[in-house]
C-alpha cells in the first residue's frame, strides 16, 4: 500500500545533507529510540481511524495525496526545519520558493509578479483581498452565490461588505446578474471562481473582463481548485476561454496542497502588479538585517512559515514541470479523463440524474426518486451502502435552478428547493484504471439503496 522504499532514498540523502555541515563540531541528538517507537506505534494506531485518503477508493472531498518526491522533500527539508519568513531562517527555501511560484505564475501567464506562499488557499484569499481593501478602500467584495465560503467571512474579518451574485444553471456567475449589480455602483472587487469546491464550475472570466472596462472593479481569481486544469487539453470551449483570460485579472490565488500534489498546507498568492508590495511595508531590523535581498515575510502578512513546503513544492516542480503536454499536465488530464468518463455512464444509467457536465473532475448526481425529499434519502443510503464496501463518496446539496434543464422547476417533484446529490472527486491520476471497480461498485450501492426501503418494510 506505501512504497516504503522511499525510506532507503531518504536515508541517502539524508546522509548527504550531513555531510554538507562536515566542517561543524562533532554533535548528535542523543534521545531515546524505544520510548519513541511506542509512542510511534500508539500514533499509527491511531492513524488507522482515518479515511484512505491515498487510495483511489476514495473520491470524497478534495484530498490528493501529495507525490513521493514531495513526501521525500518535505522530509529532507525537516531536519533543517527552515522558516521561509526570513533569509536569516531560510536561505536556500527562500530561493527555491521564488523560483517556484515564479514557475507558477509563468503557468498563467505572468513574466513579471509579486507572489509568495502561505499555509493554505484561505490565508492567500486573505491576502487578496486584504490588497484589494487598501487599494479599493470603503468599497464591497462580490463572489458568485457557489464561491467558498471563506471570500464571505474574510471580508467580514477585514471590515468589508460583500455580497452574493446568483449563478446561472450551469454553475457560473450570471452575468446579466452581475451587470444589473454593478450599475448600482460600489463593487470595487469580485471574486472569479474558477473551479468552484461544490461543483467544480468556472465564473466566465473572459465575459467578466468585457464588464470590468466598463465598470472598473478589480478582479480576483479563486483557482484554489482549479487553476492547474489551465494545463489541460480537451476542455469545453467556455473553460478554456475563462482559463485564457486569467493573465488579465489582478491577482490569483491556487493551492499547490491540492493538485500541485504537496503535503498540506500550501497554498500561493499572486499580484500582477508588484507595486502592491508597497502596501505590506513595515520595519523588523532584527528580522531583516542579514541580506539586502528581498525577504518573503516583506511580501506576506504571515510571519512563520515551514520552509519544507517551498522545498517540497521546488522538487514536484523540477521533476514535473508545469507545462502544458508535459508528465504533470497528462496526470491532471486523467482526472478529467476519469470524470467525463463516469459521467458518461451515469448518464446511461436509466435511474440516475446528473447535475452538470463536469467542467473539471467533480461529478454529481442523483438516484431518482419519486420527489426531491425521496431522492435525498436515497442519495444518503447510497453513501452508507458505498462506505461499507470502502467505497468512499461525499454529498453535496444542490439548488433545483441547478436542475432546471433536467426537471422543470414546477415540476411536482420538487417537495424541496434543493436536493441531497451524491459528489465524487476524482483527484487521483489512478481512478482512471479503477473506474471499472468504482462503477460496478456504484452500481451495487445504487442498488441496495433501492432495496432497502422495500427490505424494512
Amino acid at each position: 500500500m506505501f512504497n516504503q522504499e522511499e525510506l532507503a532514498l531518504l536515508a541517502r540523502q539524508l546522509s548527504a545533507l550531513e555531510a554538507s555541515f562536515s566542517l561543524l563540531p562533532e554533535y548528535k541528538e542523543n534521545e531515546a529510540l524505544a520510548p519513541m517507537e511506542a509512542v510511534l506505534s500508539e500514533l499509527s494506531s491511531r492513524m488507522a481511524d482515518n479515511y484512505p485518503y491515498f487510495h483511489p477508493f476514495y473520491l470524497g472531498q478534495m484530498l490528493k495525496p501529495p507525490h513521493p518526491i514531495a513526501r521525500l522533500a518535505y522530509s529532507l527539508c525537516l531536519y533543517i526545519n527552515p522558516n521561509n519568513h526570513a533569509l536569516d531562517g531560510g536561505r536556500a527555501t527562500s530561493a527555491m520558493e521564488k523560483e517556484a511560484v515564479a514557475e507558477i505564475a509563468r503557468m498563467f501567464g505572468w513574466s513579471e509578479h509579486l507572489g509568495h506562499l502561505t499555509s493554505g488557499g484561505t490565508f492567500a484569499n486573505l491576502e487578496a483581498l486584504w490588497i484589494a481593501k487598501m487599494l479599493r478602500p470603503g468599497t464591497t467584495v462580490a463572489a458568485s452565490e457557489l464561491a467558498h465560503y471563506t471570500h464571505e467571512r474574510i471580508s467580514q474579518v477585514l471590515g468589508m461588505g460583500f455580497e452574493k451574485i446568483p449563478c446561472d444553471a450551469a454553475g457560473r456567475m450570471d452575468i446579466v446578474e452581475l451587470e444589473a449589480r454593478l450599475q448600482q455602483g460600489n463593487i470595487g472587487t469580485l471574486v472569479v471562481t474558477l473551479g468552484t469546491t461544490a461543483a467544480g464550475t468556472l465564473d466566465p472570466l473572459d465575459a467578466i473582463l468585457a464588464l470590468k472596462r466598463k465598470y472598473h472593479f478589480r478582479i480576483h481569481v479563486d483557482a484554489a481548485y482549479g487553476g492547474y486544469f489551465s494545463l489541460c487539453e480537451g476542455l469545453s470551449v467556455a473553460s478554456r476561454s475563462a482559463f485564457e483570460a486569467m493573465a488579465q485579472a489582478d491577482s490569483i490565488v491556487v493551492d499547490p496542497h491540492k493538485h500541485g500534489m504537496q503535503p498540506y498546507g500550501c497554498g500561493c498568492v499572486l499580484f500582477k502588479d508588484p507595486g502592491v508590495g508597497i502596501h505590506y511595508k513595515h520595519d523588523s531590523p532584527y528580522t531583516y538585517f542579514s541580506s539586502d535581498e528581498l525577504h518573503l515575510g516583506e511580501i506576506s502578512l504571515e510571519c512563520s512559515r515551514a520552509g519544507a513546503s517551498a522545498g517540497a513544492l521546488w522538487a514536484t516542480q523540477k521533476l514535473l514541470p508545469l507545462v502544458a503536454g508535459g508528465t504533470f499536465a497528462a496526470a491532471l488530464q486523467c482526472s478529467r479523463d476519469a470524470a467525463m468518463s463516469l459521467f458518461q455512464w451515469l448518464e446511461e444509467e436509466a435511474d440516475c440524474v446528473t447535475v452538470l457536465e463536469p467542467a473539471l473532475d467533480i461529478v454529481l448526481w442523483f438516484v431518482a426518486g419519486a420527489s426531491a425529499q425521496a431522492s435525498s434519502a436515497l442519495s444518503q443510503r447510497v453513501f452508507d451502502k458505498a462506505a461499507e464496501m470502502n467505497l468512499h463518496l461525499a454529498l453535496a446539496r444542490v439548488p433545483k435552478k441547478l436542475l432546471r434543464d433536467k426537471i422543470a422547476p414546477d415540476s411536482a417533484f420538487w417537495d424541496a428547493e434543493s436536493v441531497l446529490c451524491l459528489r465524487v472527486c476524482l483527484m487521483k491520476p489512478a481512478h482512471i484504471a479503477w473506474l471499472p471497480q468504482i462503477k460496478t461498485h456504484l452500481r451495487v450501492a445504487m442498488n441496495e439503496a433501492v432495496r432497502t426501503p422495500a427490505e424494512k418494510a
